[in-house]
């Protein structure tokens, strides 16, 4: 899998084990800003793992004290040769074509662009030293990535538009209580807890996973109606290719499981 170099160093780190792969942004002295070099980095990873069947979850988190800050501000204020900077890596395009599911492990600060990042991902878990802010406003900048349209659906709309208007952090815990992360737990727990997760994930049938995460994203910006219509017609086109060898293989399976987290 590709990852880019910026100044001898990696910008993204790319680990895989079994079936599932972790992409750190590694620019900790940068909190992990997106520069040009990151961004495409990004979407040569996504990329990379969207076409392989063998890839059944990706984890996504930062390396320091920063998930991410967003897009390099160097860059869209000048302060870089315009010569090296290009923004048509589509970062957000290539996250939301990935067809497994997406693991966000927030370490830290998580803002702007970098919030937009993780909004893009299926589930959000966060170190209780994560902080997340929208400062788009305060470097006047007009958001791209969807938070507009993310943020207050996960949030609501009055928590949203105070977020992105005033630009001021919210800790780990009350992003939870929001509803904008799904679990906090302990800084050195935050790895082992979401890579526990998605070798769970990873265990489940394969095919039914990819379908089911096409299902959640394309209705999710729909009217209810729409997705119920059209969460039947997956389900029968699905289940048409499903041989009842399959299910009753998986069943057992299905019930131990069952029983262990039922005790």
């Amino acid at each position: 899998m590709p990852s880019s170099e910026t100044r001898g160093e990696r910008s993204l780190l790319i680990e895989r084990d079994d079936a599932v792969v972790t992409f750190t942004l590694n620019r900790p002295e940068k909190l992990n800003a997106l520069s040009t070099r990151l961004r495409r980095s990004l979407v040569d990873a996504f990329e990379s793992v969207r076409d392989d069947n063998t890839v059944h979850a990706v984890i996504l988190t930062g390396n320091g004290r920063a998930f991410c800050a967003g897009v390099d501000l160097k860059e869209l204020g000048g302060e870089v040769d315009p010569s090296e900077v290009n923004f048509d890596a589509d970062v957000m395009g290539a996250l939301g074509d990935c067809p497994h599911p997406v693991l966000a492990a927030l370490n830290g600060l998580t803002v702007t662009g970098g919030l937009e990042l993780a909004l893009g991902c299926d589930i959000l878990i966060a170190s209780r030293d994560a902080r997340f802010a929208d400062t788009h406003v305060r470097a006047s900048l007009m958001p791209q990535w969807g938070i507009t349209q993310r943020l207050p659906r996960l949030i609501g709309p009055s928590r949203a538009r105070q977020m992105s208007f005033s630009g001021n952090f919210i800790d780990a815990e009350t992003a939870e209580r929001w509803g904008l992360v799904s679990q906090v737990v302990e800084p050195e727990e935050l790895l082992p807890v979401t890579r526990a997760l998605a070798a769970d994930i990873a265990s489940a049938d394969p095919a039914a996973l990819r379908a089911l995460k096409a299902l959640y994203c394309e209705t999710a910006l729909g009217t209810q109606g729409e997705g119920l219509a059209r969460e039947r017609e997956v389900s029968r086109r699905f289940m048409r290719d499903v041989a009842p060898a399959q299910i009753a293989a998986r069943r057992a399976d299905v019930q131990a499981r069952g029983r262990e987290q039922s005790r």
